[in-house]
Formats: C-alpha cells, structure tokens, sequence
C-alpha cells in the first residue's frame, strides 16, 4: 500500500500563487489575440483613408497644375517642391502611407495608381483615379483601373432620435 505524505505549507502556497499566475497569464494572452487583430484592421483602414486622401489631393492639386500649365503633369516630380511645389516632397517621391503612387499621362489627361508595397501586411486594396476625380478601388492584389467599383465613402446611418411619449398630469 502507498501512502502519499501531506505537502509541506509553504509548498501548497507557492503551488496556489503560480496556478494564479498562469490564470492570470492566460487571460492576458485571450484580450491579446482578441485586440491585436481589431488594431491591425483599423490600421489598414487609418492608411487606406489616407490614400484615399492623397489621391483627391493630387487631382485638385492637377487642376490648379493645368490652370498654370495649360497641361497635366506627367510624373509627381513636376508637382513636387523642387517643379511645382505644390504638393510635399514625401508625396513627391511616390511612396506614401505603405503605398507606392504612380502617375502616368494619358491621352485624355493622366491616370494614379496607389498599390500597397506588401498587399495583405498593410493595405487590402488598390486604387485609381484619374482626371475625372473618381477614386476607384479593388479588393485584390490586381491593381485597380478604369473598370474597377467606384470607391464610396459609407458612413454610418443616422438613427432618428428617439421619440418620448410624456403623458401630460397637468390640465392645460
């Protein structure tokens, strides 16, 4: 027959303490795997909305460039400060956000293309615009063009406010 001995006191309490701390351990690691990927899918969206951003500046900006220039810029170069100066170097250079900008002249005016450096690390879209200032994007590698959905900023609905029945105590 074996007979097992009772543990000491102080064994059994540090036993107690580390079982706590795995508990502890296990739900810190749980709030982890929840949050991080919420966090990286609003910083997709915070740098999406940011390209989205950069390409409506650029076509403003090709509107006052052919007001100027009675043409369209052919690269982002012209509209940086060293031509133009019209839009900041970091645009200039065609690498923004975690997205490479590309501008080519068309022969109806000039076409941007915005495609993630790392599609699927930072960015899940493309996009384009061109001289008729609609952005449009795809959800694919494949980077966007004429013929892609047209981008449409969804904003949440507005819910009417809420209607309160107040029974009146008073005869008026």
């Amino acid at each position: 027959m074996i007979m097992l001995e009772p543990l000491p006191k102080g064994s059994r309490a540090a036993g107690c303490r580390l079982i706590k701390a795995l508990i502890v351990i296990t739900i810190m690691l749980a709030i982890a795997v929840i949050l991080v990927p919420k966090e990286f899918r609003m910083r997709m969206r915070a740098n999406e909305m940011a390209v989205i951003h950069e390409l409506q500046f650029i076509n403003t900006v090709q509107i006052q460039y052919k007001s100027q220039f009675q043409r369209y810029a052919t690269t982002l170069g012209e509209l940086g400060p060293n031509r133009a100066n019209l839009i900041p170097s970091t645009l200039a250079s065609g690498d923004k956000d975690g997205y490479v900008f590309i501008l080519t002249p068309t022969p109806s005016g000039y076409a941007i293309h915005a495609n993630p450096k790392v599609f699927g690390r930072s960015c899940r879209r493309t996009f384009y615009t061109d001289q008729n200032g609609l952005i449009r994007q795809n959800w694919s590698a494949e980077p966007a063009s004429a013929s892609s959905p047209e981008f449409k900023l969804r904003l949440p609905e507005a819910k009417p406010p809420a209607r309160h029945n107040y029974v009146s105590r008073h005869n008026c």
